[in-house]
């Protein structure tokens, strides 16, 4: 340790020498007084943002872009003056816990009493068959035929003025050409 400190001593005289003013700062006394000479920038201001304008959204009956368009002969036709209203009482079933986007039809099953039931795959893996009359989806949507190629549906949807209104889909068997 004694001998560390002479070290340590020397060093510390050497940094100290070489930060004494005998140096030359003519250079940098020139350089700082150029550059308190130039102008000042200017900042510019806060820009003025325009207020927000309100939309109101008008297509919640239409189909949505990102599912698949209706056939023309499947189109529905709403009666004026009908009041349409999901059963809010009615116990729920087992396909009406997941979206419709979620659902695929993997096949048909017919039974020796002509009843054609389609199975559709639920959003966890499992296949459930279901027939004309049944629910699926979360908007209240009822199987209104089923067919070897696909399931027809019909959901009842909010129509964005505190009303309900119907809006047909189809699910198609999963593979088919075009999807």
């Amino acid at each position: 340790m004694k001998a560390l400190r002479p070290f340590v001593i020397v060093t510390a005289l050497a940094l100290l020498a070489g930060c004494s003013a005998s140096g030359d700062l003519q250079d940098l006394q020139a350089f700082k007084n150029t550059t308190l000479s130039k102008p000042r920038g200017r900042i510019e201001p806060i820009p003025v943002f325009k207020p927000y304008e309100f939309f109101s959204y008008s297509a919640a009956g239409m189909r949505s872009p990102f599912e698949l368009p209706v056939l023309e002969g499947e189109k529905i036709q709403i009666r004026v003056g009908e009041q349409i209203t999901p059963d809010f009482d009615r116990p729920k079933e087992h396909l009406e816990q997941y979206p419709v986007s979620q659902l695929k039809m993997v096949g048909t099953l017919e039974r020796d009493d002509g009843v054609l039931w389609a199975l559709v795959r639920d959003g966890d893996g499992g296949v459930v068959r279901v027939k004309e009359g049944n629910y699926m989806g979360q908007n209240y949507g009822k199987i209104s035929a089923v067919s070897e190629y696909k399931i027809n549906l019909l959901e009842i949807v909010p129509d964005g003025n505190k009303g309900w209104i119907k809006r047909p889909r189809t699910i198609p068997l999963d593979g088919l050409a075009g999807e």
